[in-house]
């Protein structure tokens, strides 16, 4: 994902000049600032600090962006709740099954 320094400042509330120094290495970022880029740009803090070239990392956890227009999940869930679906009967299933696996 490409963004300007500049819509970038104005996300975090913060200077361009801020966000320049950051990334040419003058000045380092605080932990609140990585914190929120992890979770802004759905990446592990490994790959932000470079110890790893997938975002996910080592120990991601993949969150979907379920309330920003995700049309497969959104789908997904019709078909989920949808009576007449054999999706349905499958979810049904595996709620109860996990249900009891819980309370074990």
């Amino acid at each position: 994902m490409q963004i300007s320094q500049q819509k970038m400042a104005e996300l975090v509330a913060t200077s361009l000049a801020r966000i320049t120094r950051y990334e040419t290495g003058e000045s380092s970022p605080p932990l609140w600032l990585l914190l929120w880029y992890a979770d802004h740009f759905d990446v592990s803090m490994d790959y932000i600090f470079g110890r790893t070239d997938k975002p996910q990392g080592k120990t991601y956890k993949y969150r979907p962006k379920i309330g920003e227009n995700n049309e497969e999940l959104q789908k997904f869930v019709d078909m989920c709740f949808d009576p007449t679906s054999p999706i349905n009967d499958q979810l049904k299933q595996t709620l109860v099954k996990m249900l009891g696996e819980a309370r074990k």
